[in-house]
């Protein structure tokens, strides 16, 4: 396949599309950390364009190799998303609630496993994707997966800043708008993960 206009189209509204939930997840951070450092929002925003652009290259190899192994694991995808998610927003509403009276700087937390977790559980499903761009060759899907990885990164850094603005204003609730956020997302992804596998 040649680099023509429509490909590049194609890549980046797939990218859009596949971004979402990254970009929702990183307004939830934003919301959860108005104080959030810039540095920060460049890293975890880079973290999720990574596993986003990755994830559609890793579907892409199982098409040529573990087809029949990954359409099995294909069921579990949603699953996986919904588990994580739910539990990352459960807790966050957990602690918010709990630890009110401790100061912010001990609330207002984003390790680096939270944002592991939550790039992964936001990009998982794009496994799949490697089957809607299985007739690309290498170069094609490769290209395809760098424009997806970069969409992500700008809507993640973009969702934090968002977040950030409004969480500052209304911090006292942000951390549990965030959680509701992340459980809504995973209910998403598990809903319509479920009805795409048995539509």
């Amino acid at each position: 396949m040649d680099f023509s206009v429509v490909f590049f189209l194609n890549s980046i509204l797939l990218g859009i599309g596949l971004a979402m939930d990254a970009f929702s997840v990183s307004l939830a951070n934003g919301l959860n950390n108005p104080n959030i450092k810039k540095i920060k929002v460049f890293l975890t925003s880079l973290m999720f364009g990574l596993f986003q652009g990755l994830m559609p290259m890793i579907g892409w190899v199982c098409v040529y190799t573990i087809v029949e192994k990954f359409k099995i694991f294909e069921h579990i995808i949603p699953w996986i998303a919904l588990v994580l998610l739910v539990f990352i927003g459960a807790k966050m509403i957990y602690e918010c609630v709990k630890k009110k009276e401790e100061s912010e700087t001990e609330i207002k937390k984003l390790g680096f496993l939270t944002i592991l977790v939550q790039a992964i559980a936001t990009s998982i499903d794009a496994l799949s994707v490697g089957f809607t761009i299985s007739n690309y060759n290498f170069l094609n899907a490769f290209v395809c997966a760098l424009i997806i990885a970069f969409i992500t990164f700008l809507l993640c850094v973009i969702g934090n800043i968002i977040g950030k603005k409004f969480g500052t204003k209304f911090s006292s609730k942000s951390e549990i708008l965030g959680g509701i956020i992340l459980i809504a997302i995973g209910l998403e992804i598990f809903i319509s993960g479920m009805i795409s596998l048995y539509a």
